[in-house]
């Protein structure tokens, strides 16, 4: 199933991480059930912030890093629990809270036994992550603090598009792309599973490229592919953009680089495979130089059994006046 979150990239990185806390936190919030202790995860910073002494809400907040509503909400449930009680104080504005001798207690099993297991439970899934996860994340808080999601997003301005070469760790990016609009149009067929299952031996080790797009705040949108297919021939193919990135024109700039490359490689022919059912693909390819051939359909057309279209590349043949929309499928 689609991951819509995950397909988002950075634009949903708040949504991702307090969906990962959640997931933890369930989790942690049985450990904690299972240990004997009356309280949530969320108040966890509160009964470790006390153990060094009794704070008001305001220092609360200031070493947890939270609001100061949310330590409010925190310290008068725990209250409620007899966990921690008012100390008074000089300034009657100023609440002071201490652990009581049952949180004392919840505490001391919470230091021995409780915080422990669930350190090791989180670096047992560390382990098969960058040993700089903990100092990034450190690095995004510092962020933060200096400029606000909301600051950054103002003045930021779209456009920027970048162009990214392959590499095994974008595999599974080309093949999701190039799954997600298949399927929602076609058939999956085995020469597609066979090249996005194996891209690296299909296309890059026999003489082909396969590109990306990156657009900020997004990610990677898009991704297409020259797969070579004869000692000077290659085919474009496996060209997709997510729907997020309508507007952007991220398949005319990913098409434009493509056709540079082939250009670069000395592709003779550079030709494309495709179906009547990819209007807006088609007119793209059409304004960009590739013209309907008959030669190519009988020579390579029978490779897909979707394909009833097929264009060659013809550099004299663009149609630089035509407006094109930017495509979610391709070839």
């Amino acid at each position: 199933m689609r991951d819509v979150i995950a397909d988002m990239g950075p634009a949903f990185l708040g949504s991702r991480l307090k969906r990962l806390a959640e997931r933890m936190q369930a989790g942690a919030t049985t450990a904690i059930a299972n240990a004997g202790v009356p309280l949530q995860p969320a108040h966890m910073a509160v009964l470790a912030a006390l153990r060094v002494g009794p704070m008001n809400v305001g220092q609360l907040a200031g070493v947890i890093g939270i609001s100061q509503p949310g330590v409010t909400r925190s310290v008068s449930q725990m209250a409620k629990l007899g966990i921690l009680a008012d100390l008074p104080a000089s300034d009657q504005r100023t609440r002071l809270v201490e652990l009581t001798s049952r949180g004392r207690a919840f505490a001391e099993l919470a230091v021995t036994e409780l915080w422990p297991r669930i350190g090791m439970a989180a670096e047992e899934l560390l382990a098969d992550t960058s040993p700089s996860f903990l100092l990034q994340l450190a690095a995004i808080e510092r962020a933060l603090d200096h400029a606000s999601i909301a600051q950054r997003a103002e003045r930021a301005r779209p456009g920027g598009l970048r162009l990214r070469e392959f590499d095994d760790a974008l595999a599974a990016v080309f093949h999701d792309i190039n799954v997600e609009w298949i399927s929602a149009m076609f058939t999956l067929e085995a020469t597609d599973q066979d090249v996005l299952e194996n891209p690296r031996e299909r296309i890059i080790d026999s003489g082909g490229v396969i590109l990306f797009v990156e657009a900020p705040g997004l990610g990677i949108v898009g991704t297409c592919a020259l797969q070579k297919t004869g000692p000077s021939s290659f085919e474009l193919t496996k060209m997709g953009v997510r729907e997020v990135a309508r507007g952007l024109k991220a398949g005319e700039f990913l098409l434009e680089a493509a056709v540079a490359r082939a250009t670069a490689l000395q592709a003779d022919p550079l030709y494309l495979l495709t179906s009547r059912k990819c209007a807006a693909a088609i007119h793209l390819y059409e304004k960009l130089g590739f013209a309907h051939d008959t030669e190519i359909m009988n020579d390579y057309g029978s490779r897909y059994q979707r394909c009833d279209v097929a264009m060659k590349y013809i550099a004299e043949g663009a149609h630089p006046e035509a407006e094109a929309s930017d495509p979610a499928e391709g070839a």
